[in-house]
């Protein structure tokens, strides 16, 4: 049922949360961080991943950013040197796990976009069938990874689409989409085994072991200060607010309101690898509304926010993710397209490639503008 929404930092919005509820959010958090630290190790964690695997280390990331988050948002009733500690390597835990998820991910979103520009039917389209131009535009070196890869490479993830069983006729796809598949079929499958041998790694090491110790004390015992229990927590979550608040407002959104965006082309031939230089501020949006997400999520106790849902935040997370996935996407295209001695359709294909995904980023920042000037609804 949708509703007017009440927002929790508020003074009228009950009585005042303390200390005591964030530690009992941290206590929960940290529960639900060794219950998917066991169903990883029960599930196995085998070159392909199990289901159960890839949902507890889903399940491992989402809980790791929570606690990071809170830490970071209540750190002055925390100790200090105790939350100096633990945040980067809840960070650490985080950016490693979600590394094999994105390479899949961006893979995915790739190979979907170049059967849409292709004009084939992406509804019957395969993705092994993409990844099967020649070798000739794949460097020697690479050349292992192979389209047979294809499948260890699949997606598992809910929010991911399913690749088709079905293939499409060759003709679907053109000379330079189907080697530019190839290519980054064999780039990002790469990648995405490196990642998950890095996350094995990471989730085998005494560094890791230590930081799993760490959640195991917390899951019984909150470091908080001594003024903690008496402190209301709702004026550090509007502090949280209004960086979000601060931040939205520097962004560009009369800019993102049009359907192209010719400042986003500048430079854009350039040799230059860092990332596109308009995206960095959107990303810190994104940060930023995770971070007043959880904290509003902690001032109520509710260890997944699953009670109460802002539309508004959900609909303008959504759009920041996509601008990330798209961003990302983008760099990966033009990446591929600077691989030494490709042919002229292949480096031609990535280019459209890489447009297309930056148009994508436009339309996720617009998006996002129509969801933030929506009135905030919350449903429960």
């Amino acid at each position: 049922m949708a509703q007017r929404h009440l927002d929790p930092t508020d003074p009228v919005a009950g009585p005042a949360p303390t200390g005591d509820t964030l530690a009992g959010y941290l206590r929960a958090q940290a529960t639900e961080f060794l219950r998917a630290l066991r169903l990883h190790r029960e599930t196995g964690s085998g070159a392909n991943g199990s289901e159960g695997s890839v949902d507890a280390a889903r399940a491992l990331r989402r809980s790791a950013r929570r606690i990071s988050a809170s830490l970071h948002t209540f750190q002055p009733l925390l100790d200090t040197d105790w939350c100096e500690g633990m945040r980067p390597e809840l960070a650490w835990v985080s950016g490693t796990l979600a590394m094999e998820h994105a390479y899949t991910a961006r893979l995915e979103r790739l190979l979907t976009a170049l059967h849409r520009l292709s004009g084939a039917d992406v509804a019957t389209g395969s993705r092994t069938d993409v990844a099967t131009g020649s070798r000739a535009d794949v460097p020697a070196g690479s050349r292992t990874a192979g389209a047979a890869r294809v499948g260890a490479a699949a997606p598992r993830d809910a929010g991911l689409r399913t690749p088709p069983t079905s293939a499409p006729e060759r003709s679907n796809l053109t000379v330079g989409a189907a080697k530019a598949g190839a290519l980054l079929d064999r780039q990002l499958t790469l990648a995405r085994t490196r990642a998950h041998s890095t996350a094995l790694q990471a989730l085998g090491s005494s560094r890791f072991h230590a930081i799993a110790d760490k959640v195991a004390v917390l899951a019984s015992e909150v470091p908080l200060t001594r003024s903690a229990a008496t402190t209301d927590l709702r004026p550090l979550a509007t502090a949280a607010k209004d960086r979000l608040t601060d931040a939205v407002a520097a962004l560009p959104l009369v800019t993102a309101g049009h359907p192209y965006n010719a400042a986003a082309l500048i430079h854009g031939l350039s040799p230059d690898t860092v990332p596109h230089p308009q995206d960095a501020p959107w990303h810190q949006v994104r940060l930023l509304l995770r971070l007043h997400r959880y904290a509003r999520e902690a001032i109520r106790g509710e260890p997944n926010g699953t009670s109460v849902v802002d539309l508004r935040l959900l609909s303008a997370g959504q759009a920041l993710n996509r601008h990330r996935d798209a961003s990302e996407a983008a760099a990966a295209a033009a990446q591929a397209a600077r691989t030494p001695r490709i042919a002229p359709a292949t480096a031609y294909a990535l280019g459209v490639l890489h447009a297309d995904q930056r148009h994508e980023v436009e339309a996720a920042r617009f998006a996002f503008q129509q969801a933030w000037q929506k009135e905030a609804v919350s449903t429960r």
